[in-house]
């Protein structure tokens, strides 16, 4: 699909990606450069789109949806996709492909093409636009003018005015070296990739070969926040690009020089030969040597040789280079006795990273066989033999009883020494007869296509689906000091010792042609790949070429000499440099971060009201496992004891039916080297006879045949009930052999997964290593099973929500034959489960971890005398165990049956398990209808931010840029924005109370965020006005700051005051005055007061002394804050915090505070008044004790301050006198002030305005009787 690069520079430059019907737009985002540009600042999450990031905004939508009529086109021509985003010096560039060739056709449709040229296009400057425009020709003499000097900026343009950053990336880019492939997965060998996959995923690719993966992860992680639907057009578009770096080529073979003959067809075979370099450990010959702390070796390639025949026959064929994996290193020099080799580590040191290695090839390949083709002569060649052996020897691999069933393997070969004789380089072939057991153990992947009926897989007729025939079960890793010219050759020894097992398993021949154009193709790779490494072609390809050496060969491999020499020593650093920086892993490299605004919101919205589009239903499914030891006559038998158990009537006719079997074919070699797939659909017929018998009897629809899979002795097959046919999609089916060698690679597993609605179901059923002792070979199976079983976009067994085992895992009981027989006779299950293997190695973790097993209550399955009750009475003897279980993973999967039926005929019992499962099931159209809206309010609320929208950069980037540490929190807070606020309000908020009723609860911790029981308000409830004041009292008069006439005028309106209950004092005329007296300085306080971020919590109340109430605000003065001081802040006193548990509250189920007891003192004649200032004056306690919850943080008309003066000494009526006798013990001495002295007030002191009381006026306070209100 052609693909066009346009570009507008206004508003704001962007840079679109366009097909006939998307576009993908990206926008640098000013706002986001990194404070310091250091690479190594602290990130909130472990991927590196944090700080240090450079972020940019990205949009994928339809052309419809987008103005492309102010963009232009950047490029004349049409682009093949972009390999990502990368940033040099400051600068966001993003990388396209813009020449290409196909160099290999796999299979039909499944091409390669060879990256010849690539564009650098920069997001945020223009500086670069017309720079590189020209292509980078891989062959330097092209650039050479007719006076023999460089051109130096395009086309004989003369000197550039500006040197492009990326021009060392763009001449490795252009170097002929990587391919890519819009058809399949190319980092992938033939037996890891689906058959059926019609477009390529790109996060599903292996990264350990993906060379562009630090440019395209920022692409990759924008594509996995896009919907279903999105991410499918996306990867249809062919924008994005996955490179490998190494070697491709496919070479016809004419039908008459194919070794495989198709009758009447006429058309040509195939041969591609395909070598992937690992980018894990890349770089430069004496740059990158031996290997790093986690495995991962140096000039490691994985080299592929398929053969393809017409009428649907594919073989592949696997093997690996590396660099011997120590820590070694080997200084450069001129001369050749310079490059000593230094082994860097102990052996202790060594010893795990070398094991990690082997375990990584062991889980991806199989069993390993490494052929060392090492010096014996040269010291430090022996000295790297002699740790390899140590370290081999020492491996956890090699530590199995019988060597033949070892995983690694070694073979020493001094190539030199053995091709030094006059037979030459032609003797390094008898390396074949030291390792032709492996070869033929190890086998090779075959897969042969077969017509199908296309109605049982949803296609409307017959069509031509690939079935695996065979897997390759085992590698050779090849290795010399550079893994160039010896590795090579003898590479090319074992592809041609694979292809001739191949063909002798068809009884065909090969002829010289055919070997002609497989050494050829071989020389070609192995010049590409010392061309990467060395800097030339490698040496004696001149003999694999044309399996002879020439005087013109000896020549040419001299003068390579020289040339690696000069290159290594003068050349390599920058290489290595250029190789770093396309990998992402120079010090202060800034990677790009990119966010689509408006659609990440989207996508977060969705996902927390799922709810709304999302509808679960409880399906039954049935699995069964049998081994059915080769047998075929149970085929008449009935088999409804084992398939229609008597269970609960819900679960009779069970939606899906999964049904296992082993050794459903006698395991003979021939049986092992092709799948006879008719003992499988006999069986499958049977099954399905009598599933539609049982629904019949039920009344319920009749069962359809989704899937089945076999291999060898083992096969699955899925049945489900033709009515839930239109709610299952993507059913596919993938193979994976285990075993070690020979007769033992008859094991494996074969798995089926679909999606029921929205939820993913896996089945696998498997058959395991046998023997009593092999428990850990058991674990080693189902670890090959687990890895390396893949479905199509590299899913693998646990991508999916539910998943059912099923099968013969051949776990035995630890015990002696007459115990375990016994404690069968006795019914002790208990005992014998504390003693069964997989039980022991799941609680060890060991083997199928995070799995569940129901409880075992049927005896052990295996080994019975056939057609009988009885455990075995055969010479042997075999111990009952459980061998046929069944088990499960998954939160929406309930187990409700486990047990096994009494049919006979074989040497084991079948076992069945019934389950519940919930299904989830997602309304398409109204999540489609909610994502709309979500995006269109969004969209009204935040602008046209996107990355093509017309709005100015704004700081709403920044709410969206950051990721979450978890799901549902906020993001982190930045220099412009905090995460405690939103939508824009300032740093200073207001919190309101929700009610004129609620007040702050001071029982809340002061931690926002610490757990705690109490509530953030309390309840205050008014309750009706009290009667009028009895004759010779007078009750203080409270503020009501919800009526505007009490802040007005002193003569406040009584017939609304508040409504606590206060002890009287004696009348007099003066009280209502001296009460207003507070009023004023009150007022004023909460002015300045609402200026403050944070209201102030209500304060307890507390009594006071007689004439506390006036005193304590005549003892106030109102001074004007100094110039530019900030405003006093509102904390709380710890008054409140030593007094709040008991004064306000003693139950937290009760929030309302009882009301304390007041004594008011008459009051003070009217002070005559000041002229009138503003001033800001802090309330104290006892003045906010009347202050209700409406009037916190609330703004007030200030009044002149009153002058105020002492009050006259207390009167001693006798009223008064009686109260006092009556209240209590005495009052606390009063204070004469907020916090401040009379000294300190006199001298003009600024104390404390909020200084804490003293303890002894709080004890004084806790014999005070409470009055409730009437």
């Amino acid at each position: 699909m052609s693909i066009r690069v346009l570009i507008k520079d206004y508003p704001h430059r962007a840079i679109a990606l366009t097909t006939t019907t998307h576009a993908l737009i990206l926008r640098h985002s000013s706002s986001s450069t990194d404070q310091n540009g250091s690479y190594n600042t602290s990130q909130t999450s472990l991927s590196s789109n944090g700080s240090g990031a450079t972020r940019a905004m990205v949009e994928f939508s339809t052309v419809e949806e987008v103005d492309l009529s102010e963009y232009k086109t950047l490029s004349m021509g049409t682009v093949r996709g972009t390999l990502g985003l990368i940033t040099v010096n400051g600068d966001v560039f993003l990388v396209v492909v813009s020449g290409a060739s196909k160099v290999a056709t796999v299979r039909p449709g499944e091409t390669v093409q060879r990256i010849h040229s690539v564009a650098f296009y920069c997001l945020n400057s223009s500086n670069y636009d017309h720079l590189l425009n020209d292509e980078v020709n891989p062959y330097p003499t092209d650039t050479i003018d007719e006076e023999g000097f460089e051109m130096g900026f395009g086309r004989g343009k003369g000197e550039s005015p500006l040197e492009h950053p990326c021009m060392a990336l763009k001449k490795l880019l252009s170097s002929g070296t990587f391919y890519y492939s819009s058809d399949f997965d190319l980092t992938r060998r033939l037996q890891d990739r689906s058959t059926d996959v019609v477009t390529v995923s790109i996060d599903s690719l292996d990264a350990g070969f993906l060379w562009n993966s630090y440019m395209i992860q920022p692409l990759v992680d924008f594509r996995s926040r896009l919907s279903p639907r999105e991410k499918e057009a996306l990867d249809n578009s062919g924008i994005l690009t996955s490179a490998i770096r190494g070697f491709a080529l496919t070479i016809t073979v004419p039908s008459a020089s194919s070794p495989i003959k198709v009758a009447r067809s006429g058309l040509p075979s195939t041969m591609t030969l395909i070598s992937r370099l690992s980018c894990r450990r890349a770089g430069t010959r004496f740059n990158a040597r031996g290997m790093d702390d986690d495995g991962n070796v140096a000039n490691f390639v994985e080299t592929e040789t398929i053969f393809w025949a017409p009428l649907g026959v594919c073989f592949s064929y696997v093997q690996i280079r590396g660099s011997v994996p120590l820590f070694w290193e080997q200084a450069t020099g001129l001369l050749p006795g310079q490059q000593k080799i230094t082994i860097a580590r102990s052996p202790e040191a060594t010893q795990p990273a070398f094991d990690k290695h082997f375990e990584n090839l062991e889980l991806s390949y199989g069993a390993v066989h490494v052929v060392n083709l090492l010096s014996n002569e040269k010291q430090g060649e022996v000295d790297l033999s002699a740790r390899y052996r140590h370290h081999i020897q020492h491996n956890p691999l090699n530590n199995s009883d019988e060597k033949e069933h070892d995983l690694l393997r070694l073979t020493e070969f001094d190539f030199h020494a053995e091709t030094r004789g006059p037979g030459g380089y032609e003797m390094a072939s008898l390396i074949s007869q030291w390792i032709q057991n492996s070869a033929d153990s190890f086998a090779y992947y075959l897969s042969e296509e077969e017509e199908e009926d296309g109605r049982e897989h949803g296609k409307t007729g017959p069509y031509r689906r690939a079935t695996t025939i065979l897997q390759q079960e085992g590698i050779f890793r090849t290795n010399c000091l550079d893994c160039l010219d010896r590795t090579n050759l003898v590479q090319t020894i074992i592809s041609k010792m694979a292809l001739e097992l191949f063909l002798r398993h068809r009884r065909a021949s090969a002829s010289p042609d055919f070997w002609v154009r497989h050494s050829s193709m071989w020389a070609d790779n192995g010049d590409a790949l010392s061309r990467i490494y060395a800097g030339t072609g490698a040496l004696k390809s001149s003999f694999t070429r044309h399996g002879k050496m020439s005087l013109a060969g000896a020549l040419a491999d001299a003068r390579k000499s020289v040339t690696r020499t000069y290159i290594n020593n003068f050349a390599d650093k920058g290489r290595q440099n250029t190789i770093d920086l396309l990998l992402g892993r120079l010090m202060g490299q800034l990677p790009v971060h990119l966010y689509d605004p408006i659609n990440d919101y989207v996508v977060t919205e969705l996902s927390k009201r799922s709810a709304e589009f999302t509808e679960q239903e409880v399906i039954q499914i049935l699995v069964g496992t049998f081994n059915l030891n080769g047998k075929t006559h149970g085929l008449n038998e009935d088999l409804s004891p084992w398939l229609c158990p008597d269970v609960d009537p819900s679960q009779q006719c069970p939606e899906i039916v999964a049904v296992g079997f082993q050794e459903i074919v006698d395991l003979s070699p021939q049986q092992i080297m092709s799948t006879d797939p008719a003992p499988r659909q006999a069986w499958e017929a049977a099954v399905k006879k009598t599933l539609d018998a049982n629904a019949k009897r039920h009344g319920k629809e009749e069962y359809v045949l989704l899937r089945g899979g076999q291999l060898v002795g083992a096969s699955l097959s899925i049945f489900v009930r033709a009515g839930i046919l239109k709610s299952i999609k993507n059913v596919e089916g993938s193979l994976k052999k285990t075993g070690m060698s020979g007769m033992a690679g008859n094991k494996g597993a074969v798995a089926i997964r679909m999606e029921f609605a929205n939820t993913s179901i896996c089945f696998v059923t498997a058959h395991l290593a046998a023997g009593f002792a092999n428990y850990e070979e058991r674990n080693r199976d189902y670890k090959t099973i687990s890895h390396g079983l893949r479905f199509q976009r590299n899913r693998s067994i646990d991508d999916h929500d539910t998943v059912i085992w099923l099968g013969d895992f051949n776990y035995r009981i630890g015990l002696s034959n007459d115990k375990v027989q016994k404690l069968c006779q006795m019914g002790d299950l208990e005992t014998l489960y504390e003693n069964d293997q997989l039980n022991l190695q799941m609680v060890a973790g060991l083997a199928f971890p995070y799995y569940s097993e129901a409880r075992i209550t049927f005896l052990p399955t295996y080994k019975y005398d056939i057609g009988t009750d009885t455990y075995d009475t055969s010479e042997k003897a075999r111990i009952p165990a459980w061998c046929d279980r069944v088990l499960r993973k998954g939160d929406s999967l309930r187990q409700i049956n486990y047990n096994c039926a009494p049919l006979r005929f074989s040497d084991h019992r079948p076992v069945y398990a019934t389950f519940q499962c919930l299904i989830s099931k997602v309304d398409e159209k109204k999540k489609e209808k909610l994502s709309k809206e979500i995006y269109r309010k969004r969209r009204a609320v935040v602008g046209d931010t996107r990355a093509g929208g017309e709005l100015e950069d704004t700081d709403d980037e920044d709410l969206i840029g950051y990721d979450s540490i978890e799901p549902g929190l906020p993001p982190a807070s930045s220099d412009k924005r905090k995460w405690w606020l939103d939508n824009g309000l300032p740093a200073r908020s207001r919190v309101q109370p929700p009610s004129n009723d609620h007040f702050p609860n001071p029982n809340r911790p002061s931690n926002p965020f610490k757990p705690s029981p109490e509530p953030d308000w309390v309840e205050v409830k008014r309750v009706a006005p009290a009667p009028p004041p009895s004759r010779g009292t007078a009750r203080s008069q409270t503020l009501d700051f919800n009526s505007s006439s009490s802040l007005s005028t002193p003569s406040s309106n009584h017939s609304q005051p508040q409504t606590r209950k206060l002890v009287a004092p004696p009348f007099h005329p003066s009280d209502l005055d001296g009460a207003n007296a507070y009023k004023s300085p009150l007022r004023r306080s909460m002015t300045s007061s609402s200026s403050h971020s944070v209201p102030p919590q209500p304060l307890p109340i507390r009594s006071s002394t007689p004439s506390s109430t006036t005193s304590s605000t005549q003892g106030q003065i109102a001074r004007k804050p100094a110039p530019g001081a900030p405003p006093i802040p509102t904390k709380k006193p710890s008054l409140l915090t030593k007094t709040s548990t008991k004064s306000l509250s003693s139950n937290t189920r009760s929030p309302i505070p009882p009301p304390q007891q007041y004594r008011d003192e008459p009051d003070p004649p009217k002070p005559t008044p000041p002229p009138p200032r503003r001033s800001t004056v802090t309330p104290s306690s006892s003045s906010f004790s009347s202050v209700p919850s409406s009037a916190v943080g609330s703004q007030y008309n200030a009044m002149p301050p009153r002058k105020l003066v002492a009050p006259p000494p207390p009167r001693s009526s006798a009223s008064q006198i009686l109260m006092d006798e009556m209240s209590g013990p005495p009052l606390p001495p009063r204070r004469t002030g907020m916090g401040m002295s009379a000294a300190s007030r006199r001298k003009g002191g600024s104390g404390n305005l909020l200084d804490d009381a003293r303890d002894e006026e709080l004890d004084a306070l806790k014999g005070w009787e409470v009055l409730r209100p009437a």
